[in-house]
């Protein structure tokens, strides 16, 4: 549709007596059917005219020649041409009742009798004016919606960036029926080939309303209307257009467009428009042609619904250029509409496309138009179709058929039998498990096989099946033995076997499996063999790929356990625990290292507790990122870099900025880790500490347990300009300090701050005071099953013998000393 007109070109004359060559033949050939298409858009035009000064004439009184100059006068004002201004016409009847002392008939000429175009199409641009006009020159081709919605999508594709183009009509019941639909699939269209009245349905919104709905923002339109597409965001903005005919709105035209975005204010008027031009043209649709019911035609339908199967008589609807553009329905029995989807529905004397379009997509259309070509008989693909019989739903399978008679096609649908069912399904077995039957007369010498043995066995259907005891030849060499000898103990002792062998096939190497069995006589021989070969090429894959990943697993299993034991030898050479509490400084100091359970690797979790020359005591715990022998080494590296640098007389901050420079620049490592440095001088009793991405320590002082304050600090590692910061607190007699790592209170899912919480509730409640006391700690917080390491200092501060209880009140405060800026 939307086609342009085709242009004659003039013949050069042959010279006298000269025949024309082909390429003059065809020039006049295209001529004449360029004046054939110019004499029927004319007389198209003609009839839409005529039709129009009807209208007028009808509503008005007025003569012929008045209807014509008024319609001239309308077209000339409203800026459309005259066969634009017939279509406004004919879609915007509106006849005016007659009034006081007008009689019926009678005209008003100052008083508008029909309904006047709105105002966005009276101020349309100009290039919205050309492109009306050229839309009411194609509407005359039109014939069907359909012909309409793929007219209007050729005119709306490269003016406005339409993709899609559904028109609906209201139905009785309030709902929408699919009349015309283009650039949609017809999948899609049978989707939403009904719409029930639903609310939140844009087209029946706009229907209500009589005014367009724009959906221009599709988030917030599918939070308001039901979007037609799969999925909706396939077209990103919409325009649904009532058409307005005799004051009433039945039919709704919906624009939709894959690109997102306003409709420009051009656009809108275009629409506008263009919903004038098509009122007209869907209500000036010429019915169908009434066919002359006649003997014949009657004999045939008589003959049809005699039919004990469904069936149907076709006549092709041949386009201009001699295409077939659809199908007559001459004559059908009442089960076509149930086998086409529209159950309840006769399709005879309609079109085949219009009595269910998406048959133009399906193998049955292509049949058709391959028998017409060829001549040849087509036979469809077995489909199942469900029926009720008795009340119950039962599947049947139907081949469909479709043979020429004639002009016409005869289309016939077969319900397979029991037999032919049973066929079907053993056909299906065979295909869905890749295998095949075979048989052996053993008497007779003769065999039988599927035609998936062939297929399986790689040999050519023309040579015929072998015989039992030469199935072992078509086997591999080192697989013939076990066959040959299977096949002989079946024919002399009758015994079934099952035995897997391998066959060469052009597709390479196939792992197949033979199962037999034998039939005996009254005597016991084996008279006849029956058995199957099924193709075991994928299971046998499968497994040889299970195994290939066992061996790979295992490996890798060792590996990881060879790793986990260097690592674990090497930690434990590195952290040698004291079997008892050790004293530093004055202070009574208990250590714990607990490695995880879960998993192949070690941890990098590590502690020290030293007495410095100056008789102070410095105490570490630390947590590399990371498992295995890498962890293991960076922990080394970090342990003993910290305590030399320590007691060489760096800073506690400084110590950790250089320790951070030395992690930067382990190009072999790239690692980080966390950590606390804690130093306690035991004249004054002063405990200095700084931590980098740490745990604070945990101090329990008169039955109260509380974290220290923590300093500034930063992950060591992790950036070349850290901040460090100490900050310091006095001990009193009778203090416990405990330093952890987070193996000690980070246990998924509960939160790190809960475990916190509850190692502060643990210590304050704990009764224990002497050697080894910090087992039950360590039992009450830990899981079964730890999947960290767990790394502890418990450190006290003793009461001095006959000393009363240590001094400071219940809840004394932890008084941090402001935080000294060092080491960035």
């Amino acid at each position: 549709m939307c086609n342009a007109q085709r242009v004659s070109e003039p013949v050069t004359p042959t010279g006298p007596g000269g025949a024309p060559d082909l390429v003059e033949l065809a020039r006049i050939v295209a001529r004449q059917r360029a004046e054939m298409d110019r004499l029927r858009d004319q007389t198209a035009t003609s009839a839409i005219v005529e039709r129009a000064k009807g209208a007028v004439m009808a509503l008005t009184g007025c003569s012929a020649d008045a209807a014509g100059e008024r319609l001239l006068q309308r077209a000339k004002a409203g800026r459309h041409t005259l066969l634009e201004e017939c279509w406004i016409t004919l879609g915007n009847l509106a006849p005016t009742p007659p009034g006081p002392g007008r009689a019926a008939g009678s005209a008003a000429p100052d008083t508008p009798d029909i309904e006047q175009p709105a105002l966005a199409e009276v101020s349309a641009p100009d290039d919205v004016a050309a492109a009306l006009g050229r839309l009411g020159q194609a509407l005359v081709r039109v014939t069907t919606p359909q012909d309409l919605a793929r007219c209007l999508l050729e005119h709306l594709a490269p003016d406005m960036g339409a993709d899609a183009i559904l028109i609906y009509a209201r139905r009785p019941d309030g709902g929408l029926e699919l009349i015309g639909h283009a650039g949609v699939d017809d999948d899609l269209a049978a989707q939403w080939c009904r719409v029930p009245p639903l609310t939140g349905i844009a087209a029946l919104d706009a229907l209500r309303a009589r005014e367009p709905r724009w959906l221009e923002d599709l988030a917030a339109d599918a939070r308001r209307y039901l979007l037609i597409g799969d999925p909706p965001e396939r077209w990103r903005s919409r325009a649904w257009l009532p058409v307005v005919t005799g004051g009433s709105a039945d039919v709704c035209i919906g624009v939709l467009r894959g690109r997102a975005g306003a409709f420009t204010s051009r656009d809108r008027a275009h629409l506008r428009g263009l919903t004038g031009l098509c009122a007209g043209r869907l209500r000036a649709f010429d019915p169908p042609a009434e066919r002359r019911p006649d003997a014949d035609t009657d004999a045939v339908q008589a003959l049809f619904e005699a039919l004990p199967v469904a069936a149907m008589l076709l006549t092709p609807l041949r386009g201009a250029a001699g295409e077939t553009e659809d199908f007559r329905v001459e004559a059908a029995t009442t089960q076509v509409g149930d086998l086409l989807g529209r159950p309840g529905e006769k399709a005879a004397g309609r079109r085949l496309l219009e009595f269910r379009s998406a048959l133009a997509a399906q193998p049955l259309w292509r049949g058709c138009l391959h028998v017409l070509a060829t001549g040849e008989q087509y036979e469809g693909e077995p489909f199942a179709h469900e029926e009720v019989v008795a009340g119950v739903p039962e599947l049947f399978t139907y081949t469909v058929r479709v043979a020429p008679l004639g002009d016409t096609l005869v289309v016939s649908w077969i319900r397979h039998g029991s037999s032919d069912r049973q066929e079907q399904r053993l056909a299906d077995l065979q295909r869905l498990g890749n295998l095949g039957w075979a048989s052996w007369n053993l008497t007779g010498r003769d065999a039988s096989w599927s035609t998936q043995v062939f297929t399986l066995l790689g040999r050519d259907p023309a040579r015929g099946p072998v015989g039992l005891t030469e199935m072992p030849e078509l086997a591999l060499p080192e697989d013939t033995p076990a066959l040959t000898r299977a096949v002989g103990e079946l024919v002399a002792e009758g015994r079934a076997f099952d035995v897997p062998f391998r066959v060469r096939t052009s597709g390479g190497i196939r792992h197949l499996r033979l199962a037999a069995e034998a039939v005996t006589d009254i005597h016991g021989r084996p008279v006849e063999v029956h058995g199957f070969v099924q193709d075991m090429t994928a299971r046998r894959r499968a497994e040889l790929a299970l195994v290939e990943s066992e061996r790979a697993i295992l490996t890798q299993h060792d590996v990881l356990q060879a790793e986990r034991t260097l690592a674990s030898r090497l930690q434990h050479a590195l952290l040698p625990l004291a079997n008892r509490p050790v004293h530093l400084a004055g202070l009574r100091v208990e250590v714990a290292y607990l490695p995880a359970q879960s998993g192949v690797h070690v941890g990098g979790d590590w502690f020290s507790a030293i007495e410095l020359p100056e008789g102070d005591a410095l105490l570490v715990v630390g947590d590399v990122a990371g498992h295995g022998v890498d962890a293991v080494a960076t922990m080394a590296q970090l342990r003993f870099t910290a305590k030399g640098m320590v007691i060489t007389g760096s800073s506690l901050t400084g110590a950790l900025a250089r320790l951070n420079t030395l992690l930067l620049h382990s190009r072999d490592t790239y690692a980080t880790a966390t950590m606390v440095l804690a130093r306690y001088n035991p004249r004054d009793r002063r405990l200095v500490w700084a931590q980098a991405g740490h745990p604070p320590p945990l101090l329990l002082r008169n039955g109260e347990a509380r974290y220290l304050h923590r300093p500034r600090g930063m992950l060591i590692g992790a950036t070349a300009t850290p901040v460090f910061e100490e900050a310091e607190c006095r001990l009193e007699p009778g203090d416990r300090l405990i330093l952890f790592t987070d193996g000690l209170v980070e246990h998924p899912p509960e939160s790190i701050d809960r475990g916190m919480e509850r190692l502060a509730d643990a210590v304050a409640t704990a009764r224990t005071e002497g050697p080894a006391s910090l087992g039950p700690l360590l039992a009450r917080m830990l899981p079964d099953e730890r999947r960290d390491d767990v790394c502890v200092v418990d450190v006290r501060v003793p009461v001095a013998p006959g000393s009363p209880v240590a001094p400071g009140s219940p809840g004394s405060p932890v008084a941090p000393v402001s935080p000294v800026d060092q080491g960035r």
